[in-house]
């Protein structure tokens, strides 16, 4: 079994009652905020190494590094084999800050994207505008239409009996 496997067994089982699996996560989202402040002094040194030597480097057991690798992936230039990795894997973390600031924002973590070494990189400003902009990239409006206001189809009908009666197909744009 891939040791990434092994975290998601550990970290998402149902198995656990709510108060050890919150217990749980509360200890992996602190030392994984300590790993990030170590990685955001120095945000142009590239750690390399095997799982297991990262681990130790940060602190971490062989499985929370696997998370964390999980959880840095899409941040990273080049990306880790963490599908298949084992605790004698090589990997990188070679992250990009602005991806990783955007990915941190998108987790709603809070915790991370609010450490005190991102200061030392962005102005405040500048991680309010990113802050900003990648919520915003998110925003979805969607077009309501009335039940009784013309089908914007061009049936002529009114929504109601047209797109907008039980089991119709439903229009691209549109909140039914």
């Amino acid at each position: 079994m891939a040791i990434l496997d092994e975290w998601k067994a550990v970290a998402y089982d149902n198995k656990q009652d709510r108060y050890h699996l919150e217990k749980f996560w509360n200890n992996y989202f602190e030392k994984e905020k300590g790993v990030y402040a170590i990685l955001l002094k120095n945000p142009d040194k590239v750690y390399k190494g095997t799982v297991h030597d990262l681990a130790e480097q940060f602190g971490l057991t062989d499985l929370e590094m696997a998370g964390f690798l999980d959880g840095i992936q899409e941040s990273l230039k080049e990306p880790n084999p963490i599908e298949t990795m084992e605790a004698d894997t090589e990997v990188s973390l070679c992250y990009d800050l602005e991806k990783l600031y955007r990915n941190m924002v998108d987790a709603r973590a809070e915790w991370l994207y609010t450490l005190p070494e991102w200061d030392n990189i962005y102005s405040k400003d500048k991680q309010h505008d990113i802050l900003i902009s990648q919520r915003k990239s998110h925003t979805v409006h969607v077009k309501k239409i009335g039940r009784n206001d013309p089908c914007p189809c061009g049936s002529g009908k009114k929504y109601k009996f047209c797109h907008g009666r039980k089991g119709a197909e439903p229009l691209p744009g549109y909140e039914q």
